[in-house]
C-alpha cells in the first residue's frame, strides 16, 4: 500500500474519534478506507501504529511462518497481536480510536499521523515534538549518509 506523503496534524474530539483530512483521504483511496486499518501500539515508540488491511496480512503471514510449537514465538505472536483492534472510518471520515490504546501511547488531542515504509504512526504531538527533538539535525544527516549513502549509488 502506499501511504500518504507527509505528515496530518489533526484532533480527536472528547469521544475519541479523529477526523482525518481529506488530503489524507484522497491518498489513501475510497478502497483503503473501505476496509479500515489495524491499530496496535507501536514497539518502540510511545504512539499507535496503523496498518492498512494488505500490509497487516502481510505481516500476520510472516508471523505465521513462525513454529508455534516454540514457546517465544506463541509468546511473540500473541504480544504482537494483544493490542491490535479494527477500526474504519465513519460517514464523515472519522477513526474511533479505543480509549485503553490511547492511553497506553498518552495520546490525548493534538495528534500527527506520519508515514513510515510499511505502515502509519499515529503520535500525540507533544511527544512526537519531543522525540523528533531528541536527534539534531546534524545527527539526522549522518545518519541518512551511514544508511542510505552508499558511494556506489550514482543516481
Amino acid at each position: 500500500m502506499d501511504y500518504p506523503i507527509g505528515e496530518y496534524y489533526c484532533k480527536i474530539d472528547a469521544k475519541g474519534r479523529l477526523s482525518l483530512p481529506s488530503s489524507f483521504q484522497e491518498q489513501i483511496g475510497k478502497s483503503v478506507l473501505n476496509e479500515g486499518f489495524v491499530l496496535r501500539p507501536a514497539l518502540f515508540d510511545k504512539c499507535l501504529e496503523m496498518f492498512g488491511m494488505n500490509d497487516w496480512r502481510v505481516m500476520q503471514e510472516r508471523l505465521g511462518k513462525l513454529n508455534l510449537f516454540k514457546r517465544e514465538n506463541v509468546m511473540l505472536v500473541r504480544r504482537f497481536n494483544a493490542g491490535a483492534r479494527l477500526v474504519k472510518p465513519d460517514a464523515s471520515g472519522r477513526l474511533q480510536i479505543p480509549k485503553d490504546i490511547m492511553e497506553k501511547c498518552a495520546i490525548e488531542k493534538d495528534v500527527v499521523i506520519t508515514a513510515l515504509t510499511d505502515r502509519m504512526q499515529i503520535w500525540d504531538k507533544k511527544l512526537m515534538e519531543q522525540e523528533d527533538a531528541s536527534v539534531s539535525e546534524e545527527d539526522f544527516i549522518n545518519m541518512l549518509s551511514q544508511k542510505l549513502g552508499n558511494e556506489n549509488d550514482v543516481r
